[in-house]
């Protein structure tokens, strides 16, 4: 399978009130709006709001969203009022990381990678 692109869809219970979480709130860049739908950038993916859905989020899954500076983020987004599920903290697998959740309560895990940690050294 060759994968030329990729993106995770999301359909929340309340379309605006997630729109304006991800827009304002986390103040993700909009790739494209059409009706209906908004797909913001995502790294090297892509985050699509779309439709309306019923059941909200499983627990089994979560958007991993790595940050340069997880502490400052956290700071940044408490500021504005999001509430923090978990805060900042070193995993044993070396990430630092914090959880916060959408309006439907899918889980966001927002992601540091130390200096020197395996997922930042050149092995070539």
């Amino acid at each position: 399978m060759d994968v030329l692109s990729s993106r995770v869809l999301l359909k929340p219970r309340d379309p605006e009130l997630t729109r304006a979480f991800y827009a304002e709130t986390l103040g993700l860049a909009v790739y494209r709006e059409f009706p209906g739908g908004t797909v913001f950038f995502l790294g090297g993916g892509f985050l699509e709001i779309v439709g309306t859905g019923s059941t909200g989020p499983g627990p089994d899954v979560a958007l991993w969203l790595q940050v340069r500076d997880v502490h400052e983020v956290v700071t940044g987004l408490t500021e504005r009022g999001v509430p923090v599920d978990r805060q900042p903290r070193e995993e044993p697998w070396g990430l630092v990381e914090a959880w916060i959740s959408d309006p439907d309560g899918t889980r966001i895990v927002l992601v540091e990678v130390p200096a020197g940690h395996p997922l930042r050294v050149d092995t070539r």
